[in-house]
């Protein structure tokens, strides 16, 4: 079949918005029809630095759709369901089979290379391959192909309006809510430091809040994500550029239980580390660009747990329903930090989001 896609053809460029044709799904796989899309900035990153994925490519991976059509194999999803789309894991391997697939060991291969597991693709155009199967989606399209395990389903009564909110459940809300949800599985009074307010940052100020967590300790560089931060529950909001940062969180906070950093930048991992308490723990959500001024783990103060969390350590079928569950109490409003917009302006939705202008972008069909 045709579909509509944004393609990635040139590191740093443009996407173009072009005819491509979509092979029919196999028998483990379901056909969805996007009804929208957030846009992260691992869609960015993958564009500008695509190894181990080939250009041209067709990115996105915070999709929400309808089923239109399953495979024989596929059990517990049926056409018309509405799904919202995550990340992939192999379901075998022993990080799948104990219960943390956000490890899984097939993860570089199922979500960024841009093919099956069998290193085909099912996308092309005018008979030339082009990669697909981003995270298992590649829902800069109007269709995508999925697979069970990354394909959660939603109540039946979800409305189309609804449904346009929720995709970025599958990554960027996921990713800092799971944190303070899962991995830290943060309690009442626990102490909280949130470094870089993005929309995983904002994220997890709204999961933190949720949980009555006090304090909550917002940064960042520009004053309308920390007006954000305080809308969403932060206690209290400090300036990241600031010389004494790390003395203000400790005074705050007496050293934090826990600190979620989303830059990578090697400054900000190294003050998100000297801020933890005795017994603290640092989940870092960007992959950090350590050097001079980095994180220096031989003065690493004693008591400490520093960790790459991978979508916050979760199980997207438990965490997922969870979050849908507070965003209806109106204790996670993530909807709130969301700007729509057009398919068509896709490179405009990109460009606000470079710039801080958007939070989070969502795409509508």
């Amino acid at each position: 079949m045709q579909v509509t896609a944004a393609v990635a053809r040139v590191p740093g460029s443009e996407l173009e918005i072009v005819e491509l044709d979509l092979d029919e799904p196999r028998s483990d796989e379901l056909l969805v029809r996007l009804v929208a899309t957030g846009i992260c900035h691992t869609d960015l990153m993958a564009r500008d630095s695509p190894a181990p994925m080939e250009l041209p490519a067709v990115l996105g991976h915070e999709g929400s759709g309808i089923v239109e059509q399953v495979g024989s194999a596929v059990r517990g999803l049926a056409v018309g369901d509405k799904v919202v789309l995550t990340w992939d894991s192999c379901g075998a391997c022993r990080h799948c089979l104990a219960g943390s697939p956000a490890y899984c060991a097939e993860s570089t291969l199922l979500n960024r290379s841009g093919r099956r597991a069998d290193f085909s693709t099912s996308l092309s155009e005018s008979g030339r391959p082009v990669c697909g199967h981003f995270f298992q989606q590649s829902s800069f399209a109007t269709h995508a192909l999925a697979h069970p395990r990354n394909a959660i389903k939603l109540p039946d009564d979800t409305s189309l309006e609804r449904l346009r909110l929720l995709g970025p459940l599958g990554c960027g809300v996921q990713t800092g809510a799971g944190a303070i949800l899962t991995a830290f599985d943060a309690r009442p009074g626990s102490s909280v430091a949130v470094w870089g307010a993005g929309s995983v940052g904002l994220s997890a100020v709204m999961a933190a809040a949720s949980r009555g967590c006090d304090p909550i300790v917002a940064m960042d560089i520009k004053a309308e994500r920390l007006t954000s931060a305080r809308t969403f529950g932060a206690t209290h909001t400090l300036d990241a550029d600031a010389d004494d940062i790390v003395d203000q969180v400790v005074a705050i906070s007496g050293g934090v239980d826990y600190a979620v950093e989303t830059t990578g930048i090697a400054r900000v991992v190294s003050a998100a580390t000297r801020s933890l308490g005795i017994g603290g723990h640092l989940g870092l959500h960007s992959r950090a660009r350590l050097g001079p001024g980095g994180m220096d783990i031989a003065q690493m103060p004693p008591g400490r747990t520093v960790s790459f969390l991978i979508e916050g350590q979760c199980v997207p079928q438990l965490l997922i329903p969870e979050l849908l569950g507070l965003h209806q109490r109106g204790s996670l409003p993530f909807d709130q930090m969301m700007t729509m917009y057009a398919f068509e302006d896709i490179n405009q939705a990109i460009a606000d989001m470079s710039s801080g202008k958007t939070i989070k972008p969502i795409l509508v069909f």
